[in-house]
């Protein structure tokens, strides 16, 4: 092959794991292209809550780094909310402790454990990435067009068929069927937009042991309610008895969230793998495939480490 076919690169998926990729990839002085199916702002990121934190994602040995790359990326674009869609916001993870998490807490800084007046149970204080997502998606594209990239709404149904010397999979969800993946499964996530009666902090609560979570998040657009976790669940449609228990857990935390106006539904399919796939495939014809998918609900958490591993991958 030729160093000029050598430059092209189609990246698959145009959520935040693809994007980021490609942002990564241009910028190294790649050409790429991006194939999605959708705008991300209709894909699972377009609906995720958004705030930074390890959640729903293995293995936790390789987790910890990507995130924590990811983690001074957002600090630094926190300078520029308003562009990039990323503050740095306060708040509580509850029935949590710091010997219950990886080597990588160690290196958050600020993290500890949470005063009874910050929450009365056990729990952890700690200022955090809180991307508001339709944002961050669209500045994340905006940054790759200037990168010399492209979008394009395609969908593809055969990886082989991409006609590029690369192609990075980062596909999410559809890699079960693509690829085929039949590990990689959803997760189920329903959210309620509230109005904000006054909520500064965001806080979450998660019982890994079922499907239901309590967590609130502050976004610029109203506050996000969630959630739930429910696996091998394919529905889109939120469920009004689902949004009423998620309404009434977050109002037992915060009551002035019970009065609050609901803006909207929605409804998002985590894409839950037991292990990130992050790997260079090369084909029988000689060409390449980096797959990058599986982040169940860390997608945003661990973008950019990844995608620099996915870049390292792509380059050979």
């Amino acid at each position: 092959m030729t160093s000029e076919s050598n430059s092209d690169v189609i990246v698959v998926g145009g959520g935040v794991v693809g994007l980021t990729t490609a942002v990564v990839l241009a910028e190294s002085g790649r050409r790429v292209r991006v194939w999605a199916r959708e705008p991300g702002e209709r894909a699972t990121s377009g609906v995720a809550g958004g705030l930074w934190w390890p959640y729903r994602i293995e293995p936790e040995e390789l987790v910890g780094d990507w995130a924590l790359d990811t983690l001074a990326v957002y600090e630094s674009l926190a300078a520029r909310p308003d562009e990039t869609g990323v503050r740095m916001v306060e708040g509580v993870h509850g029935e949590t402790s710091l010997d219950g998490l990886g080597a990588w807490a160690a290196r958050v800084a600020g993290l500890r454990v949470a005063t009874a007046e910050e929450y009365p149970g056990a729990g952890l204080w700690a200022r955090l990435p809180l991307i508001d997502m339709p944002v961050h998606l669209r500045w994340l594209r905006e940054r790759f067009v200037a990168a010399g990239g492209a979008v394009e709404e395609r969908t593809v149904t055969d990886l082989s068929a991409v006609d590029a010397p690369v192609v990075v999979n980062c596909t999410g969800l559809g890699a079960r069927e693509l690829v085929p993946d039949p590990s990689v499964r959803p997760v189920r996530g329903q959210l309620v937009v509230v109005e904000n009666p006054g909520v500064t902090t965001w806080l979450t609560s998660v019982d890994h042991s079922g499907s239901e979570s309590t967590y609130f998040m502050p976004q610029p657009g109203g506050l996000i309610l969630g959630g739930t976790a429910e696996e091998d669940a394919w529905s889109l449609t939120p469920d009004p008895v689902i949004a009423e228990e998620i309404v009434r857990r977050c109002a037992a935390v915060r009551p002035e969230i019970a009065g609050a106006r609901i803006i909207e539904h929605r409804v998002g399919l985590r894409p839950s793998r037991p292990a990130v796939r992050l790997e260079r495939e090369l084909r029988s014809d000689g060409r390449v495939s980096v797959h990058n998918y599986g982040h169940g609900g860390a997608g945003v958490t661990v973008a950019w480490g990844c995608a620099r591993e996915a870049a390292r991958l792509a380059a050979g």
